[in-house]
C-alpha cells in the first residue's frame, strides 16, 4: 500500500497545516525507510507467496521489527519526539501518528505476517487482515486513499489561494495538488505492475 500511504499523508497536510508536506511524506514512509537497510542486510526478509512470481500483494513480509506492533509504535514515538525539536509539539504528535499509520493501514492490506513483538518474542499470532488476496479491492481501496487525500489537499490549499488561510502557506495548490494526485497514481500503478 505504498501509494496509500502518500494519499493519507496528503489528507492530514490539509488539517495539519503547519506540518511540512515533505515531513508528512517522510513519516508515512518511515518504517519502510527504516526496513529497507535491515532488508538489505537480511535481517528482515520478503519471501513470494507460494506458487507466485511476487508483486503487488504476493509478498510474505517478515518485516519483524520496523513492522511489530511494538516496534511500529517505537518507531513512531522516535519519530514524534524528533520532530518536536523544531517544530513543536502539536507538530510531532501529527508526525508520530501519521508514522503509526503506516502500520494501521498495513494491517488492512498485510496477510497475517505483521507480529506483536518486535522479533515475534513470545510467538503471539501474527496479525493482519489479508485484503492482498484480492487484488482489485485492494488496489480499488487504494486508489480511493490517495484519491481522497489530492482531494482535500487541493480543497485547503484552493482555500489558501482564495485567502481564506494563512498567507504564504502553499504556493501553486493546484499544481500541487495535481502532483501529489500524479505521483500516487504513478505510485500504485508502479505496485500494481512491478515486481
Amino acid at each position: 500500500m505504498i501509494a496509500g500511504h502518500f494519499g493519507l499523508a496528503a489528507g492530514v497536510k490539509s488539517r495539519a497545516r503547519t506540518t511540512p508536506l515533505w515531513a508528512l511524506m517522510l513519516a508515512t514512509a518511515w518504517l519502510d525507510v527504516v526496513f529497507l537497510p535491515l532488508y538489505l542486510a537480511g535481517i528482515e526478509t520478503i519471501e513470494n507467496v507460494p506458487g507466485t512470481r511476487g508483486g503487488y500483494g504476493q509478498g510474505i513480509i517478515h518485516a519483524n521489527s520496523t513492522h511489530s506492533l511494538v516496534g511500529a509504535a517505537a518507531l513512531a514515538i522516535l519519530f514524534g519526539v524528533a520532530a518536536a525539536i523544531p517544530w513543536g509539539r502539536q507538530v510531532g504528535i501529527v508526525l508520530g501518528a501519521v508514522v503509526f499509520s503506516h502500520w494501521l493501514l498495513d494491517l488492512i492490506v498485510h496477510r497475517a505476517d505483521l507480529p506483536i513483538l518486535p522479533g515475534n518474542a513470545g510467538g503471539l499470532p501474527l496479525l493482519g487482515f489479508g485484503l492482498w488476496r484480492v487484488p482489485g479491492v485492494a488496489a480499488e481501496l487504494e486508489f480511493a486513499i490517495v484519491a481522497a487525500g489530492a482531494w482535500l489537499y487541493w480543497r485547503a490549499a484552493s482555500e489558501v489561494a482564495r485567502g481564506r488561510a494563512p498567507a504564504g502557506f502553499w504556493r501553486q495548490p493546484g499544481a500541487l495538488a495535481a502532483s501529489i494526485f500524479v505521483a500516487g497514481v504513478v505510485t500504485l500503478a508502479v505496485d500494481l505492475f512491478v515486481a
